[in-house]
């Protein structure tokens, strides 16, 4: 018997685009697993699958970008700033409509900080703790209250009675709220 040519390439061109096909199918149910399903789903023709997968990913952009934007205003290095606006700098300098009080009151081994802030400056509380950790000041309670748009936080500390360290810490809990500049 002989064989017709270009019979086995044909053959071979069937089994390969079969496995196409196959691997195809796969992927697109794959893609369709991803999706948040509704209770009721009927078989959805493959067109309408790929266009609410695209819908899908859209929504997820949109919804990451919101996000990122969301993380920078409340990290405080988005560098966009409005007229009253407010801004923590990694630098430490802190700006704002409602600029940033700090006392310190030292009683014998205890400190007392007394900061009032703005609603925008929600992550300077964290600081002064991180701070006062890193001056290894033992934090004993800390609280805050808020009135109309203004917050007040206070934290009592022990410092133990040795050297400067009061007065170390309150320059840096300044330094941290006003800049290098004068207090």
């Amino acid at each position: 018997m002989e064989s017709v040519p270009g019979a086995s390439s044909r053959g071979d061109r069937k089994v390969i685009e079969r496995n196409r096909r196959s691997q195809m199918r796969a992927l697109y149910a794959k893609l369709n697993s991803l999706l948040p399903h509704q209770s009721s789903r009927e078989s959805i023709s493959l067109p309408d699958q790929l266009d609410e997968a695209t819908t899908y990913i859209k929504k997820l952009q949109i919804r990451l970008e919101k996000l990122k934007e969301k993380k920078l205003n409340l990290v405080g290095t988005d560098n966009k700033r409005n007229a009253h606006g407010s801004q923590i700098h990694n630098g430490g300098m802190i700006l704002g409509s409602k600029s940033p009080k700090v006392e310190t009151h030292q009683m014998g081994s205890a400190l007392e900080v007394s900061v009032i802030t703005g609603l925008d400056c929600q992550f300077i509380f964290n600081e002064f703790i991180r701070i006062l950790h890193e001056e290894e000041a033992e934090v004993v309670n800390a609280s805050y209250s808020v009135v109309h748009d203004a917050v007040f936080h206070i934290i009592h500390c022990q410092i133990g009675e040795y050297g400067n360290r009061a007065e170390r810490m309150s320059e840096r809990l300044k330094r941290f709220v006003y800049g290098s500049g004068t207090f």
